[in-house]
């Protein structure tokens, strides 16, 4: 499923004092099967964006193509929930907003909520606990008692249970350890690799986004100011000092080295790897 920003631009409280433009005449387009990150500084665009791609904010101008819906202020979406069913948004710290009393209660909620038949919400809801790496053993246990890695999993799995073909990620590595943030990871790679779900994260955590990302983007007071493949966007160090982006740790080491040493490592995912052609070179 891809996706299209055509000229869409957004304004909060339009007509009144307290206008604001969050988006700035957009046109992107997010391919499908491929894992994208998104970055900037707080208050660029980024949430505002992500929530259009299923309507739950609608352009003040210009206008949204998900697969063969179209979101756009002049047009109504029929069947809207077809399309929400299609586009899975896990919201930063889902788990706060957990109020069922089992995880099975918690992960079929929606399920529920729009009357799917009984035997299949138990199959949907199976699969999905199987997506995140966890078993039916889970099924009774109260959310609340899970650890902070494994509510985020159900949280996850609470999207996954309509099998969507887009999964958008807001800020998920908040509150994780590194053993959970790396259990993240896998699941997302699991999710395009295996599942071949279209993937976008919208997140501060660099380091985490070059370790899985294909193709970042880059944005800057509502508008879309750098975008390519993870080396093309993260090597440009001074480039996005100026919009308030850090650099993953290993490209600012890799670009340092570089600078100091006259020394090209290349830029790799893995530190191992980076280390590895550090002694390469030193030998």
């Amino acid at each position: 499923m891809e996706i299209k920003f055509k000229n869409v631009s957004f304004v909060y409280n339009p007509k009144t004092p307290f206008a604001k433009l969050a988006l700035d005449q957009i046109n992107v387009e997010f391919k499908k099967g491929q894992i994208n990150g998104i970055v900037g500084k707080s208050g660029s665009g980024k949430t505002t964006l992500i929530e259009m791609i299923d309507a739950l904010i609608i352009p003040t101008k210009g206008h949204v193509e998900v697969d063969h819906f179209t979101v756009a202020k002049d047009k109504k979406i029929k069947r809207i929930n077809d399309l929400r069913f299609q586009v899975g948004l896990v919201f930063a710290t889902p788990e706060e907003q957990f109020f069922n009393a089992t995880v099975y209660d918690e992960i079929s909620f929606g399920m529920r909520y729009f009357n799917y038949k009984l035997d299949h919400i138990k199959e949907h809801v199976s699969d999905a606990l199987k997506m995140v790496g966890l078993t039916d053993k889970y099924l009774t246990r109260d959310p609340f008692t899970l650890s902070n890695g494994e509510m985020r999993k159900v949280a996850i799995a609470s999207v996954l249970v309509f099998n969507p073909k887009v999964i958008i990620f807001d800020e998920p590595t908040i509150g994780l350890d590194d053993k959970s943030k790396n259990n993240l990871i896998k699941i997302i790679r699991t999710l395009k690799t295996r599942y071949q779900k279209t993937i976008i994260i919208v997140t501060h955590d660099v380091d985490m986004l070059h370790k899985i990302v294909e193709y970042v983007y880059v944005m800057y007071e509502g508008k879309i100011v750098m975008e390519g493949t993870k080396y093309e966007v993260f090597k440009e160090e001074l480039e996005l000092k100026k919009y308030g982006v850090a650099v993953p740790k290993i490209m600012a080491f890799a670009n340092y080295v570089l600078a100091n040493k006259q020394i090209k490592l290349g830029y790799r995912d893995d530190i191992n790897d980076l280390i590895k052609d550090v002694y390469r070179h030193v030998k």
